[in-house]
């Protein structure tokens, strides 16, 4: 982890309210899907954590949705300006632990980090079963990227606009093995579903880094931070419960 500058080389609309940022950086501190970056942004005094969908040497992308006065700042910023940032942030997936033909499902904002894992999985010969949640046709992104890689994806809108009507949990009766991002509530209602897997959680987080504790949660292995020692965790040691 360390704080760097990155340079924006693209920042645009794909959805409403959702937006795709591309930057370029010295070098990037990632080693695992499911990381994310800290962004920071004018005025602002915490910086921004947000999920990273791809990344590389020296370039990552975020795809980010607009929900307060930090991300609509940052959904204005051009090509060429820079922002302050800490790369390689959290623990990701552990993509060895992942066995073929597992499940990898996601809702929302929770489904770019699995454009990097599936990408991650197929360097490694693995299949998956990805499913992917969305609100109304009118909320789709990605779904491109995502078809040139996996051949199996079964998309489900809750409005039944594209795809099959229902949410992400009609998909399966059950499943072996699952590694999900999305919403607590959905998380939870998949908790029942899955035997075994890697789950990442959301979380209000203050320095990003596990130093102000403030986004601890309980586990069966005692407190964790999701900054920290998540946002991915085996799904088996959370007390969801709590959440």
């Amino acid at each position: 982890m360390d704080r760097e500058v990155s340079r924006i080389i693209e920042n645009r609309q794909l959805a409403g309210g959702i937006y795709k940022m591309t930057l370029e950086t010295k070098e990037c501190k990632f080693s695992r899907p499911g990381q994310f970056a800290m962004i920071g942004v004018e005025g602002k005094f915490l910086r921004r954590p947000i999920s990273v969908c791809e990344y590389d040497s020296d370039r990552y992308t975020i795809i980010y949705k607009v929900v307060g006065e930090g991300t609509d700042i940052l959904s204005r910023m051009l090509p060429g300006e820079k922002v302050n940032s800490i790369t390689g942030c959290g623990n990701g997936y552990d993509v060895d632990a992942i066995p073929d033909g597992a499940y990898l499902v996601a809702g929302g904002i929770g489904i770019p980090p699995m454009l990097g894992l599936m990408k991650a999985l197929v360097m490694q010969g693995k299949n998956a079963n990805l499913v992917l949640g969305f609100n109304s046709k009118n909320d789709f992104f990605l779904i491109e990227e995502f078809r040139n890689i996996c051949g199996n994806i079964d998309i489900l809108t809750a409005d039944g606009s594209n795809g099959r009507k229902g949410f992400v949990t009609d998909a399966f009766a059950h499943a072996d093995y699952a590694c999900a991002c999305g919403p607590t509530g959905m998380l939870k209602a998949l908790d029942s579903k899955v035997s075994r897997g890697q789950f990442s959680l959301e979380a209000r987080m203050g320095c990003g880094f596990g130093a102000c504790m403030g986004c601890s949660i309980n586990t069966l292995e005692g407190p964790m931070r999701v900054c920290k020692e998540g946002p991915v965790f085996d799904k088996e040691i959370i007390e969801w419960q709590k959440l």
